[in-house]
């Protein structure tokens, strides 16, 4: 059995008193809840206040984005080595919003997972199709695309840390849901190429998270769909109480 994850990316949300408080009611709504990982991804500046806050407990803190370079004259960029020494143990890599936003391509996804896997924190690699590509039918080529641009130059011994996050883009912040069957699809395409660049035995391994739109009513269905390993949750995580409603699912 794959040990699912279940992160909270909390986006551009919170300052650091409001990130601190956040974790005691949440922790009292979940108890010690070790069935799944639990990482909560903060704005930079909420991160130490974070790393405090879940010390005594089994959550776990991650970056929403790192650069590739160890350091250097990168004005407003963190270095996995700087997210580390923070107290990060995961990073978000390639998110929907980075691509659209700020020019992430397949090839800076690349080089921000190995920059991560050196470092040794566990990626969060994003992956998804924009509502033009679905309607096309080309879902499995963005998928295979992505992927298999991310994993080059990977050996397959290091590659047993890497999580990846299917986000449809069509459903991050819209309220719309693909369903747990969609999903399952679009993990076994994951899955398989991820069999083709590492093996079959590190693919089987590999846990796959669904993002998009998860929230308390529908985070049961998803997570119970043999293919979804947990989920990368937005809007939702903001609140103590709603993402514990997903993590209890």
């Amino acid at each position: 059995m794959r040990k699912k994850v279940i992160a909270a990316n909390w986006k551009m949300y919170k300052t650091p008193p409001l990130a601190r408080d956040f974790v005691p009611p949440f922790q009292a709504e979940v108890g010690a809840h070790t069935r799944d990982e639990i990482v909560f991804c903060p704005p930079f500046v909420c991160i130490p206040a974070v790393v405090e806050a879940v010390k005594n407990s089994s959550f776990e803190v991650g970056g929403q984005d790192m650069h590739w370079e160890k350091e250097g004259a990168f004005t407003g960029a963190v270095s996995g080595h700087m997210l580390q020494a923070a107290g990060c143990t995961h990073v978000i890599i390639g998110h929907s919003e980075r691509r659209q936003y700020f020019g992430e391509t397949d090839d800076t996804v690349n080089l921000k997972l190995r920059a991560a896997l050196v470092v040794g924190l566990k990626p969060i690699v994003c992956v998804g199709e924009v509502i033009q590509e679905r309607e096309a039918g080309l879902t499995e080529d963005v998928l295979r695309r992505q992927c298999s641009v991310a994993f080059r130059r990977i050996a397959g011994e290091s590659a047993h840390t890497i999580i990846i996050a299917y986000e449809p883009v069509w459903a991050i912040g819209t309220g719309k849901t693909a369903t747990p069957e969609l999903a399952g699809d679009a993990h076994r395409v994951i899955r398989a190429e991820a069999a083709e660049a590492f093996g079959d035995e590190i693919a089987a391994k590999m846990r796959i998270l669904y993002g998009g739109s998860v929230k308390p009513d529908n985070a049961k269905a998803l997570m119970t769909h043999p293919e979804i390993d947990g989920a990368l949750v937005g809007g939702a995580s903001l609140d103590p109480k709603s993402f514990a409603a997903i993590v209890r699912y």
